[in-house]
This record gives structure tokens, sequence and C-alpha cells, in this order.
């Protein structure tokens, strides 16, 4: 997997790029967030990025902001930072970020969180067939949610959420196994992580009765993706 890495802190920045090498990964790196968009156009090589929050010229934010402003959700972002303030992490999830590493970085936690973006990128159920739900067209393969013939841009995260929902309508799903499905880890019951990448899907795919579907969320209980007796509306 090459990833772009963009840290100005020197010591940091060679940490990072020994720890992915050392796992059989290529890392280049970048120490200010506009060399690093400077590159992104023309360089479809990389496979991940990860962004430091505190960059010396403009915002990690700002950064992610540009990355799905410009290159859409398919490409995947991890935030490294040093805040632990639940508003900044929410923050970096809205902004488009797929995740989150703590600093100081830990090696092992710093592979797994990338290798499980590989496994995304790379998914085992790559030769299920499309299959749909309501108005809903879902195609793993192409990593692809339609809505009456229209593409979701999705959030790689939010996609992952998304087609475990729609893969088992019905279930009630609680927020550990959500946590350990799609982001490979515990997530604090205090986090909204999973709640605010449910907001995000239940707008991105308008998620109505009238599209056949309901999400019903209890933070106590859980979540399920309901089929409704209501028939998909067209979009005409």
């Amino acid at each position: 997997m090459n990833i772009a890495s963009v840290e100005d802190d020197l010591d940091q920045a060679r940490l990072i790029k020994q720890i992915l090498e050392q796992a059989g990964h290529d890392c280049t790196l970048f120490a200010t967030g506009k060399e690093l968009l400077s590159r992104l156009p023309r360089d479809h090589a990389f496979d991940m990025v990860l962004v430091d929050w505190e960059l010396p010229d403009i915002s990690g934010l700002d950064v992610v902001r540009w990355i799905r402003a410009n290159l859409g959700y398919t490409l995947p972002v991890i935030f490294l930072t040093s805040r632990t303030l639940e508003e900044d992490l929410v923050a970096g999830l809205q902004a488009g970020a797929d995740d989150y590493i703590s600093k100081p970085i830990r090696a092992g936690e710093l592979i797994a969180r990338s290798e499980a973006m590989l496994r995304r990128l790379k998914p085992a159920a790559q030769h299920e067939p499309p299959f749909d739900c309501g108005a809903y067209h879902i195609d793993p393969s192409a990593n692809a949610i339609l809505l009456n013939g229209r593409k979701a841009e999705l959030a790689p995260k939010e996609y992952e959420l998304a087609l475990l929902l729609f893969r088992n309508p019905g279930r009630l799903f609680s927020r550990d196994v959500l946590s350990s499905s799609v982001w490979n880890r515990d997530i604090p019951p205090t986090s909204r992580t999973i709640d605010t990448h449910l907001s995000n899907i239940r707008r991105k795919l308008q998620l109505r009765p009238e599209h056949g579907v309901r999400l019903n969320a209890s933070y106590a209980l859980g979540y399920r993706l309901e089929l409704t007796n209501t028939s998909p509306a067209s979009d005409t």
C-alpha cells in the first residue's frame, strides 16, 4: 500500500515512515498541507492519506475538507492527533476523516488501522453479487450504493456501516458489534463516532419510509435498519 503522510515534525515523520515501511508499505512524506494538496490531483498512486491535525500552513481539517471536495470519498483519510476532546474528534469525522489515531503514535495501532483500510480497499466480499433493498441498489464489488439509480457519495466508514445494515435488514446491532465490525476497535460509550456516522448515512442515503427503509436508533438498545411496507418512491 502506498501511503501519503503529512507531518511537519521531522522526528514524527521519520517514525511514521519507518513503522509503515517495516510493515511492507510505501510512505511518501510531506511537511505542509499545501505540499500534499499540490501532489494529490496529479498523483493518483496513493491508497491512503495520514494527516496531522496541526500543520504550519493550513489546518488538517482544511486538508481533509479539500480532499473530500475535490477528490470525493474514495481516498481513505486518517487523522493523527494529540487532541482528545470529543468535539474535536467529531469535527474531524464530520470534515470527512474516516478514522483517527491518538498521539503518541504506537506502531501496532498505526499498522493495524492502516491495514484495516487496505482490507476495505480489497474486501473479501468483492465477488458478492449486487442486491436490492427498498429503493436502493447495492453493488459490493464496486463499493457503491445507489438510490433510484444515483450513487451516494459516502466516506469509506459510512459505506461500510451502510453496507452492514443493508446486508442485515431487521437485525439489531449493538454499539459494541458496530464498533468491532466497522472500526475494528472498541469505541467508548461516551463517543459520538457511531452516532455521527449514522446521522451522515441517514442524510446522504435519505433513509426514509418512502424509500422502503427506516433506520431506528436507540442509544440503549442498538441500531436497526427496518424494511417498511411503503413502496419505494420513484425519483421523477
